[in-house]
C-alpha cells in the first residue's frame, strides 16, 4: 500500500474555497478595476480583442492568487499570529498546503503570461512581467520588500502599472499623470493598512512602514501620500479628486485621531470599498461622457 501513496502533497489540489479566500476576490477592483481604467483612457474598451479579454481575465484569478498567494506563502508565522485572517480578509494556510499552493500559482499563470507575449506588444508585455516581479519581490527572499520599510509601499506602484498596458499596446499617448496619481494612492493604502497588522508583525520581528513608524507616523504618511494622490487626479477629474480626499484622506485622519492597530481594523473595511467608492464617482462622468457623444 505505501507504493501506491504519493510522497509529498505537492500535487493535492487545494478546496475552491480556499483558493478564493488566497487570491481575495474583494481585492481584484485593484487590478481589474487599472486596467478598465487604462482601456477607457486608451479608446479601447468599446473595442475588446481577445488579448484584452484574456488579459482581463488573467487580472482576475491568475494575477490575484500571484499577489496574495506568494504572500500568504512568506506570512505563515506573521498569519498564524492575526486574527483577521482565515476569512474574508485573507486565507490562513495550514501546514502541508504550501506545496499545493506554490503549484497552483505557476499553473494558473505561466499559461496565460505565455498566450499574452505572443498577444501584447513588447513593451505592454514589458509592464505586465514588472508587474509581477514587483509583487513576488514584495514576498519572496531575497528582496522581499515587505520587510524592507518604506521599500514595501513603494513597490505596490506595481499595482497602478497595468493602467498603462492599453495606451503601450496601441501607441495612444500614456495617461502618465493618472498613473502617477494612482501610484500614490497604492503607497499610501499600503501605510494605512499594514497598521492593523504591527501587533502581529512585530512579534514576528517583522519590520514594515508601519512598525518603523507606528500607528501615528504610518497615519501622517498615508495622509501625505492620499492629498499628493489627489492633487495629482484633480486636473483630471475634480470630482474624483475629491471623492478620493473625501474617502482615503477621511479614514487617514479618522486613524490619527486614534492611532491603534485596533482603529485601523475597524476602517478597514472602508479601505476595502475605497476603489469602489472612488471608482463609481468616475464611472458616472464616464456614463455621462458617452451619453453625451
Amino acid at each position: 500500500m505505501s507504493r501506491l501513496q504519493p510522497r509529498s502533497s505537492a500535487f493535492n489540489l487545494l478546496p475552491l474555497r480556499q483558493v478564493l479566500l488566497v487570491s481575495r476576490p474583494a481585492l481584484w477592483v485593484n487590478t481589474l478595476g487599472v486596467a478598465v481604467t487604462g482601456l477607457w483612457l486608451s479608446g479601447q474598451l468599446w473595442n475588446m480583442s481577445a488579448g484584452w479579454l484574456l488579459l482581463l481575465v488573467y487580472l482576475s484569478l491568475p494575477f490575484n492568487l500571484l499577489i496574495y498567494g506568494l504572500n500568504d506563502f512568506s506570512d505563515m508565522a506573521e498569519d498564524a499570529r492575526s486574527e483577521r485572517k482565515g476569512g474574508w480578509q485573507g486565507a490562513r494556510l495550514r501546514s502541508g498546503e504550501e506545496n499545493s499552493l506554490l503549484w497552483l500559482i505557476l499553473a494558473l499563470n505561466l499559461p496565460f503570461l505565455l498566450a499574452l507575449a505572443w498577444l501584447l506588444s513588447p513593451a505592454a508585455y514589458g509592464v505586465l512581467l514588472l508587474c509581477a516581479g514587483l509583487f513576488a519581490a514584495y514576498s519572496l527572499r531575497p528582496l522581499r520588500f515587505k520587510t524592507r520599510p518604506f521599500l514595501d509601499g513603494l513597490s505596490n506602484v506595481a499595482y497602478a502599472l497595468p493602467l498603462l498596458i492599453p495606451a503601450l499596446m496601441v501607441g495612444a499617448a500614456v495617461p502618465a499623470l493618472a498613473c502617477a496619481a494612482l501610484c500614490a494612492y497604492a503607497v499610501g493604502k499600503h501605510a494605512f493598512d499594514a497598521v492593523q497588522d504591527i501587533p502581529a508583525d512585530a512579534d514576528a520581528h517583522t519590520r514594515t512602514v508601519a512598525t518603523t513608524l507606528g500607528a501615528p507616523g504610518a497615519a501622517r504618511y498615508a495622509l501625505a501620500w492620499f492629498a499628493l494622490a489627489g492633487a495629482l487626479l484633480w486636473p483630471l477629474s475634480p470630482l474624483s479628486s475629491s471623492a478620493l480626499w473625501l474617502v482615503c484622506g477621511g479614514m487617514a485622519l479618522r486613524l490619527l485621531r486614534r492611532p491603534t492597530s485596533e482603529q485601523a481594523a475597524r476602517l478597514y473595511p472602508l479601505s476595502i470599498v475605497s476603489p469602489w467608492i472612488v471608482g463609481a464617482v468616475s464611472g458616472v462622468q464616464l456614463v455621462y461622457v458617452l451619453a453625451k457623444g
